[in-house]
C-alpha cells in the first residue's frame, strides 16, 4: 500500500487530460490505489445500495397494493393490469447491460443519478395517465430504463469495494428490498386511501428522487485519458455517430455472446429465468388473494409486510451463512429456492382452509426463503464462468432472464381470469421454483461436496481485454497487480462460492 501511494502524485501531474478523464466507474475504482477493500468507504456505499434497492426492487414489489385499484379504474382484466410491473421489470433487466456499458463509457455517478430521475419521472407521468397503455409507457418502459441505469452500476460499485465480505456486503445492502416491503405495503394502502391513485405516484415520484443523491455518493476516480491524435492524423469528426459506435462495441465487449455457447452457463440461466418467472407473481398478486379470500385491505396488506420483515433476516442470515464457506453456493442456492416454491404452493391452502394465522405463516416462511436465495444468484455467476467472465455473464443473465419476469405475472393474471381466483396463479409460480431448482442439479459437479476446479477461460483473441473489464469492473484486480490483492480475492472466490 506504501507504494501505490508514492505513485499518486505521478499521475495528478499529467500535463493534460480530456473532458471526460476523471469517471466514477467501478473499472476506475478496482485500478485506483486508493481503493479500500472492505473498508468504511464500501460501506458508506451499501447504504447507498440499501436506499436503492428499496426504491427500485422494494417499490416494484409493493406495487401490487395498486392492482385492485387499477383494475376498478380501467376496467380491465387481471392480465392487462400485470403487464405493468412486468414491462418494468422485464425493461430493468434487458437495459441493465446498457447501464454498465454506460457506467464504463462515461461515469457510473451520473449514469446512476440520470436513473433515478427517469425512475422518478415514469412515476410522476404515470400520475397523469388515462390509459393503460401510458402506464405501459410511463411505470413500464420509462421506470424501468430509470431502473437498469441504477441496480446494475451500484451493485458493481458494492462489489468494488469488498473481497472478504462481499457476499454479507449485497445480503445487507439488499436488505433494503424487504425494509421497503415491510413498510411500503401500509403505507402505499394509507395513501391510496387518503390521495388516491393518482396522488399516492406523484408521492412515489418523488421519493425516487432519492436515488439521485445516493448517485452523487460515487467517488469520482482518476482514469487515464486517452492518447492524443497523432501528428499530421485527421480528427474524428464523426461526432455523435462515433460515440454510438463506441457505445455499441463496449456493449458488445460487456456482454460476452460467447456464453451462449456455454452449456453450465445457459443450464444455470434456464433455471434463473424460471424463478423469475415466479418471484414477482406473490408481490403482485398476494393482497389481491387475500382480499379475495375475505380479509381486509390492511389485514391483506400486513401479510405483505410481515413478508418484507421475513426477508430483510433471510438476506442477512444467507449472505452470513455463505461467507462461512461451510456448504457449497450452489447447493444453499437450490435449498433456498426449493423451499421458496413449496412455501408459495402451501399460500393457496391456507386461504381455502380460512386461516388467517396460517397464511401469515406461509407469508413469512416465502419471505425468508425469497430475501435468502436473491444474493445467492449473483454470487453464484463466477463459480459458473469464472471471475474474469462475470462482468458479460452478469449482462448476459439479465438479458436472458427478463423473458421469465415479462411473462410471469401476466400468465397469472391470465389464469385468475380463467379460473376466477388466484390459486391456481400462486401453484404455477411455487411450480416455477421447484422447477428451476430441479434443473440446477443438472449443472456440472452439481454432486460433489467439494468445490469443483476454476473455469478456464476460453482461449481466443481478444480475450485478454474482456477477462481484464470483467475483472476490473467488480473489483478483482486485474492480472496487472503488485499487491497480492488479485490472488487473495481468487482465493475469496473459490471459498466463498464454494
Amino acid at each position: 500500500m506504501a507504494t501505490a501511494r508514492v505513485e499518486q502524485p505521478a499521475r495528478v501531474e499529467q500535463p493534460a487530460r480530456s473532458p471526460g478523464a476523471e469517471r466514477a466507474t467501478p473499472e476506475a475504482l478496482a485500478q485506483d490505489g486508493a481503493l479500500a477493500q472492505d473498508g468504511a468507504r464500501g460501506w458508506v456505499m451499501v447504504g447507498a445500495l440499501f436506499v436503492c434497492s428499496t426504491l427500485v426492487f422494494g417499490l416494484i414489489r409493493s406495487l401490487g397494493a395498486f392492482f385492485v385499484e387499477f383494475v376498478q379504474y380501467f376496467q380491465e382484466s387481471a392480465q392487462a393490469i400485470s403487464w405493468i410491473t412486468s414491462i418494468g421489470v422485464a425493461t430493468q433487466q434487458l437495459c441493465s447491460p446498457l447501464g454498465t456499458a454506460l457506467c464504463n463509457a462515461y461515469d457510473t455517478q451520473r449514469v446512476v443519478m440520470a436513473g433515478g430521475f427517469l425512475a422518478s419521472l415514469g412515476l410522476i407521468l404515470a400520475s397523469q395517465a388515462r390509459s393503460l397503455p401510458h402506464l405501459y409507457l410511463t411505470m413500464g418502459l420509462t421506470s424501468g430504463l430509470g431502473w437498469s441505469l441504477v441496480f446494475t452500476p451500484m451493485v458493481a460499485t458494492v462489489m468494488a469495494h469488498f473481497t472478504r465480505r462481499r457476499t454479507l456486503a449485497l445480503g445487507v445492502g439488499f436488505t433494503g428490498v424487504g425494509v421497503s416491503s415491510f413498510v411500503f405495503a401500509p403505507l402505499f394502502q394509507y395513501i391510496l386511501d387518503n390521495f388516491g391513485w393518482r396522488g399516492s405516484l406523484l408521492i412515489l415520484g418523488g421519493l425516487s428522487l432519492n436515488i439521485v443523491p445516493c448517485g452523487a455518493l460515487i467517488r469520482p476516480t482518476r482514469k487515464k485519458a486517452p492518447p492524443p491524435p497523432k501528428a499530421g492524423g485527421k480528427a474524428d469528426n464523426g461526432g455523435g455517430a462515433s460515440a454510438f459506435r463506441s457505445l455499441l462495441r463496449r456493449v458488445y465487449r460487456y456482454l460476452e455472446l460467447s456464453l451462449l455457447a456455454h452449456g453450465p452457463f445457459l443450464t444455470y440461466t434456464l433455471a434463473i429465468t424460471f424463478f423469475n418467472a415466479g418471484y414477482f407473481v406473490p408481490y403482485v398478486h398476494l393482497v389481491a388473494h387475500s382480499r379475495q379470500a375475505g380479509y381486509s385491505e390492511y389485514r391483506a396488506a400486513f401479510v405483505m409486510s410481515a413478508t418484507g420483515a421475513a426477508d430483510i433476516v433471510g438476506r442477512v442470515a444467507a449472505g452470513w451463512l455463505t461467507d462461512l464457506g461451510r456448504a457449497r453456493l450452489i447447493h444453499m442456492l437450490t435449498g433456498w429456492t426449493g423451499l421458496t416454491g413449496v412455501f408459495i404452493v402451501l399460500m393457496p391452502l391456507a386461504s381455502v382452509a380460512g386461516s388467517y394465522s396460517l397464511l401469515l405463516g406461509f407469508g413469512l416462511g416465502y419471505g425468508f426463503c425469497a430475501g435468502a436465495l436473491t444474493s445467492l444468484v449473483f454470487a453464484g455467476v463466477p463459480e459458473i464462468v469464472g471471475m474474469g467472465r462475470m462482468v458479460g455473464a452478469l449482462g448476459l443473465l439479465s438479458m436472458l432472464e427478463s423473458v421469465g419476469g415479462l411473462l410471469g405475472p401476466p400468465l397469472s393474471g391470465y389464469l385468475r381470469d380463467r379460473t376466477g381466483s388466484y390459486i391456481t396463479s400462486l401453484v404455477v409460480a411455487g411450480c416455477c421454483f421447484l422447477l428451476g431448482s430441479l434443473i440446477l442439479t443438472a449443472l456440472p459437479h452439481y454432486f460433489s461436496w467439494t468445490a469443483p476446479p476454476p473455469p478456464r477461460p476460453p482461449d481466443g483473441d481478444g480475450q485478454e481485454e474482456r477477462q481484464d473489464a470483467g475483472a476490473g469492473l467488480l473489483g478483482s484486480p486485474t492480472s496487472g497487480s503488485t499487491n497480492g490483492t488479485a490472488s487473495k480475492d481468487s482465493d475469496h472466490s473459490q471459498t466463498c462460492l464454494a
